[in-house]
């Protein structure tokens, strides 16, 4: 691995005061370019006095969606998939999907049929109509009022929660790559974790990555905390194991140096260490901004214990390609404009900058998401990792 000396210094004084402060239990950074790692660093502990390494395994959370994402692009691409053919007539829950408007001063839910189809590039971009109890006040209190669980319970009833909007109309983060998930098992005859096993996770050598966790994965699985007042707290925490659908949008477990592979095979579009994944002219395509005229703006959280308010690179035009959020102008901190970032809800975050050709993560396992603490240290782990 050849880097320069004093940029890998520096953030290893970075990583090693956040984790020796107690700002975060453990952390794991990673930095790559396109022939290979460039920085690895790995401090505090994964769980007790259990040191953090790169090959901890850790709850992916929503950095699974891009892995979903790359297998629907694939079938796209066999011509199993189409980008805009109504989802109905794949999934026949999608097939008349239903539109919570509101709710009255009686506390009656207005619901009406959706006007538009839901198509997987919809899904795919979050303009499906879907959201998430964490930031969406009526989907907070349908689920609620019906006794539905939360998404990471894992069981079809949530999938029932009606859209928001009519598809295609507006852009908001939720349950949508879940359903992509869906369509891939619907045209690939397996279920998602058997899919991306042979199709995607084997191919790039990311034998630590999955839905269900083994004997041995266990033996390297970093804790869960939670950061209150009185500083972090370790909370048991899993996503369950024999779940009703295997969780598309949030429901892997992995370690940091296989989700580097699958970033640095997106930075090689599509293609890593001489296996290709995706023609490059589908990431070219899939890389771009799909929303249109609609942006990303600020999403206020309606559960604190689960997320803080996200306000990503405010000041900066944020669109949403079909694998992830995107900077149309380049970000104060250097970022190119068109990369790739998104991140997980264990306060785990990453990006994609094929105009630099780098690509880098940080991962830690604290909630609430969006903490200011990782945050602040994510931003100088990025700034840092430009001079390697």
């Amino acid at each position: 691995m050849t880097q320069t000396v004093g940029a890998a210094q520096q953030i290893d004084d970075l990583l090693s005061e956040a984790a020796g402060s107690g700002t975060v239990p453990g952390v794991v950074g990673l930095v790559a370019n396109a022939d290979g790692e460039t920085y690895s660093g790995a401090f505090g502990h994964r769980v007790g006095t259990e040191p953090i390494a790169p090959d901890t395994v850790a709850w992916l959370a929503s950095t699974t969606k891009a892995i979903i994402a790359v297998a629907a692009l694939q079938l796209v691409e066999r011509g199993k998939l189409d980008l805009d053919a109504p989802m109905g007539r794949l999934i026949p829950q999608l097939a008349a999907p239903q539109v919570l408007e509101g709710y009255d001063d009686d506390g009656t839910p207005r619901i009406r049929p959706a006007r538009t189809d839901v198509t997987l590039r919809n899904l795919l971009s979050h303009t499906a109509g879907n959201g998430y109890h964490f930031w969406n006040a009526n989907v907070l209190r349908y689920q609620t009022e019906n006794e539905l669980p939360g998404i990471i319970a894992c069981q079809e009833a949530t999938l029932t929660t009606p859209l928001l909007f009519d598809p295609g109309t507006r852009w908001e983060y939720g349950m949508n790559i879940d359903w992509v998930a869906k369509a891939v098992e619907a045209v690939s005859g397996q279920r998602i974790g058997d899919y991306l096993r042979e199709n995607v996770l084997d191919p790039l050598g990311m034998r630590d990555t999955t839905f269900t966790l083994s004997g041995e994965h266990r033996t390297r699985l970093a804790g869960m905390n939670v950061r209150t007042p009185d500083g972090l707290v370790a909370i048991d925490f899993e996503i369950p194991q024999e779940p009703e659908f295997q969780m598309g949008g949030g429901g892997m477990y992995g370690s940091p140096a296989d989700y580097l592979r699958f970033l640095r095979m997106l930075l090689r579009r599509g293609e890593l260490d001489g296996v290709r994944i995706l023609d490059a002219e589908t990431v070219d395509m899939a890389r771009r901004n799909q929303i249109e005229n609609l942006t990303i703006g600020k999403i206020a959280t309606v559960d604190p214990g689960s997320s803080n308010d996200v306000d990503f690179l405010p000041g900066t035009t944020k669109k949403w390609s079909l694998l992830g959020m995107l900077n149309v102008e380049d970000t104060p901190g250097g970022r190119s404009a068109g990369s790739l970032f998104w991140a997980g809800l264990c306060n785990s975050y990453y990006w994609v900058d094929w105009e630099k050709g780098n690509c880098g993560l940080v991962v830690t396992q604290i909630l609430p998401f969006a903490d200011q603490h990782v945050l602040d240290l994510f931003e100088k782990f990025e700034d840092a990792a430009r001079t390697l």
